[in-house]
């Protein structure tokens, strides 16, 4: 029966986390450029001879690589990634990446976010602009011109997000592999004047988290019952004495 308990606690401990997830998904459903987590789950088995026994892995989390809707702005300082890349920002806490085209100039000219972080160039270096020279148009390739002459270049990069990843400001993350810009690519591109909604359906993740709910609570009265005959069996056995 300890070993049931056991099982229900690490079942408990994998909805917990997917409860979470879940939880942050809805909370962002509406957020620019929100790529929604998700977790794999792996059966454990445990070392418990001649019977054995299977537990549920704490879980690994990843990000999906569902693209969000496009939603034309018409501004020409929005941008939408067309393809599986991101762009590079330098905030307070190192580079990150994210798909928030949302940018803007600032009185000097320099490119920014809408926290106001840098946004990087090809090389790593935050792209400066004129903000009195002309209308600025950016190529599918990120190629920023003004008065038809290149200025700039968008950095887009790609990155192995299986190793690890942290959340931070303006949709972004911080992968623990080094990213490594996007070149000649035919499949990834800018596109001016739109911006990528966040890719999590709500009442999807809705639904499972009444789902899940409902697991952890069953989960739980499984643990209160099992707990209840495990006492009942001591007090059988002690009185048998």
């Amino acid at each position: 029966m300890q070993t049931g308990l056991y099982v229900a606690l690490s079942s408990q401990m994998a909805l917990e986390k997917r409860l979470n997830t879940l939880a942050d998904n809805v909370a962002n459903s509406n957020t620019v450029g929100f790529r929604a987590t998700e977790v794999k789950f792996n059966q454990v088995l445990g070392d418990t001879r001649p019977t054995k026994v299977s537990y549920v892995s704490e879980g690994e989390e990843f990000l999906s690589s569902k693209t969000g809707a496009l939603a034309r702005t018409g501004s020409a300082l929005d941008f939408a990634i067309k393809g599986n890349a991101w762009f590079s920002i330098e905030t307070p806490g190192g580079p990150a990446l994210t798909r928030d085209g949302r940018f803007t100039l600032t009185e000097t000219g320099e490119l920014v976010t809408i926290k106001g972080y840098p946004v990087l160039d090809t090389g790593g270096a935050p792209i400066q602009l004129n903000g009195g020279a002309g209308e600025i148009t950016v190529g599918a390739d990120g190629a920023i011109h003004q008065n038809g002459v290149q200025i700039a270049l968008l950095g887009l990069y790609e990155t192995d997000f299986s190793k690890g990843f942290m959340r931070y400001d303006n949709s972004s993350v911080m992968p623990a592999a080094q990213p490594e810009p996007v070149v000649d690519r035919f499949d990834v591109g800018v596109m001016q004047g739109f911006l990528e909604e966040s890719n999590v359906n709500a009442v999807q993740e809705m639904s499972q988290l009444i789902m899940i709910t409902r697991a952890f609570d069953n989960v739980t009265a499984l643990m209160r019952d099992s707990e209840g005959s495990l006492d009942k069996a001591i007090e059988t056995l002690g009185g048998s004495r």
